[in-house]
């Protein structure tokens, strides 16, 4: 059934409200007599639209999922236009840690939580997908959404850049299963060979902060409200994915094997 023909069968029922209720209200001659034709013709038009309702509940359903359809539909058209201007921060800001093939052709740009479950499974696919594929470039959003927790393995994680021992702690980080305690944190930097007192006092510039939130912004512009979010191009898919649906994606921007 088409959302015209929805509309026009609401339409019907509310002209008909209408109608009914200027026929209640017509043959009221004083101000008392309008106010309780007035009143009158209110209810008996709610009168109306409840019978319409009741006797055709699937307007109600078709006219909400008609509404969800325009909703998405909208919301993938301002994550178009977002994902085409806003590809410059995506690819190419240095803030953001880099691994696999520098020179890349394919750049797969992932927002992600060190403390989602999701991210966690998704991890080892994007390692196998650097791997497999030496066109894949893969550049990391530190998007954390689950507390202060996740924020502390973020800015250990951009941290850990200086020691030049950023891939190997981010996926050690992913690959725990461990609350995010700073001693968590640092038993785990100090497992991937990172020297724990220099990394514990690199943590507090609050450089790590701004890029976080210039994430958060960038995430919010781009519709991306959970973890994992993985963009190639301007294709986005929020949700976790495996090695295939990785590959998938990379083939749907353009980028044939």
């Amino acid at each position: 059934m088409s959302h015209l023909y929805i509309w026009s069968r609401v339409r019907f029922g509310m002209s008909v409200c209408a109608a009914l209720a200027l026929f209640a209200s017509g043959c009221s001659t004083t101000a008392d007599q309008t106010k309780k034709g007035s009143a009158s013709s209110h209810d008996l038009a709610d009168a109306v639209i409840e019978r319409y309702i009741r006797a055709h509940p699937e307007v109600i359903v078709q006219s909400l999922q008609a509404m969800e359809a325009k909703r998405r539909a909208e919301l993938q058209e301002r994550q178009r236009v977002a994902l085409a201007t806003k590809q410059d921060e995506l690819l190419h800001d240095p803030s953001s840690p880099v691994s696999g093939n520098p020179k890349g052709e394919i750049t797969l740009v992932e927002f992600y939580d060190y403390r989602c479950g999701y991210c966690k499974r998704a991890a080892s696919a994007v390692t196998q997908l650097q791997k497999e594929d030496p066109r894949v470039r893969v550049v990391y959003k530190d998007f954390p959404i689950l507390g202060e927790p996740s924020e502390l393995a973020a800015k250990a994680a951009l941290a850990s850049q200086a020691q030049g021992k950023h891939r190997v702690f981010h996926e050690a980080l992913l690959a725990s299963h461990a609350d995010m305690t700073k001693d968590e944190i640092l038993k785990i930097a100090a497992g991937v060979g990172l020297d724990v007192k220099r990394l514990e006092a690199d943590m507090a510039d609050p450089q790590w902060q701004a890029i976080i939130d210039k994430n958060r912004a960038l995430a919010e512009e781009l519709g991306i409200s959970g973890t994992p979010g993985f963009i190639v191009g301007t294709e986005l898919v929020p949700g976790m994915l495996d090695l295939d649906g990785l590959k998938e994606l990379i083939v749907r921007a353009g980028h044939q094997k």
